[in-house]
């Protein structure tokens, strides 16, 4: 990639961004890369004052360090950071990994409990968004690690409630019960776990002992995987998300990313627009 020698474009660590009134936007999860991601997008830069973004909120839909650790480079805000985030979330940030206290240094953090009602936000009138727990994994640094907790992990469904349009979020998505599977039905765009292509994809390349359900993630090929999932679904956008540096369909010539377009499955990158 850094050579130049294969067909694959360069991309920064999973989040969106929602927005009604294109100036005050949701960021969903605090990558690394939010300061690239902020020069990168012309929208998130409003210039209303010396100091701004367009970030109005964000939330988390984990504590996984590739999901919260950007809330560091948000801290010379001058208020708190609305963050809404389950309790199970919030009390990783305030224990195990501090940054809620840390941020209480600089900023400080408005903290939102995210629950079964739909997310009232005071910049969206007619967007309605749901959390909605699923199987995955907390991270591991979390002191339950292998004892999960209903809130450790949600996903998002997004729906525009002028015309019904919805939208399925899920970065982290270990396996599929009634309640998701649901979820992604009625979705008219998904956006999904892409991470692995293979079960065993980092331990054939050396790389751990782990296998992505052990991570937390279904692979996208074999049996039960997310491409015999999607090929079930009806939605006019399947979009896979947070893909894994190992996995092949980042190349754009590969087998792999072949076998998605067969599927009539779209591979996120930087910049990407959906119009619900």
């Amino acid at each position: 990639m850094r050579a130049g020698t294969i067909r694959a474009l360069a991309r920064t660590q999973s989040s969106i961004a929602l927005t009604e009134n294109g100036s005050d936007w949701l960021l969903v999860n605090a990558s690394p890369d939010i300061l690239a991601q902020i020069r990168a997008q012309a929208a998130l830069q409003p210039a209303r004052a010396a100091r701004d973004t367009g970030i109005a909120a964000v939330l988390l839909i984990d504590a996984q360090i590739d999901h919260v650790t950007g809330l560091l480079m948000l801290r010379e805000r001058s208020t708190p950071l609305p963050l809404y985030a389950t309790d199970e979330v919030h009390a990783e940030l305030s224990g195990a990994f501090p940054l809620e206290r840390l941020l209480s240094h600089y900023c400080g953090v408005e903290s939102h409990r995210l629950g079964d009602e739909p997310l009232a936000l005071p910049f969206f009138s007619q967007t309605q968004i749901e959390a909605l727990a699923i199987a995955s994994k907390a991270p591991p640094y979390s002191p339950h690690r292998h004892a999960g907790k209903r809130g450790d992990n949600i996903a998002l469904s997004i729906t525009n409630t002028i015309n019904g349009q919805n939208a399925f979020y899920s970065p982290g998505l270990g396996s599929l019960d009634q309640d998701t599977l649901a979820a992604m039905q009625k979705a008219d765009v998904l956006l999904v776990d892409g991470t692995f292509w293979t079960s065993d994809e980092l331990v054939g390349l050396g790389f751990s002992d782990k296998h992505a359900e052990d991570m937390g993630h279904l692979p996208q090929s074999g049996p039960g995987g997310m491409i015999e999932v999607l090929d079930l679904l009806s939605a006019r956008r399947k979009i896979l998300i947070h893909i894994n540096n190992t996995n092949p369909i980042l190349r754009e010539d590969s087998a792999e990313r072949a076998i998605l377009e067969e599927h009539g499955i779209e591979v996120a990158h930087d910049g990407m627009e959906i119009d619900l």
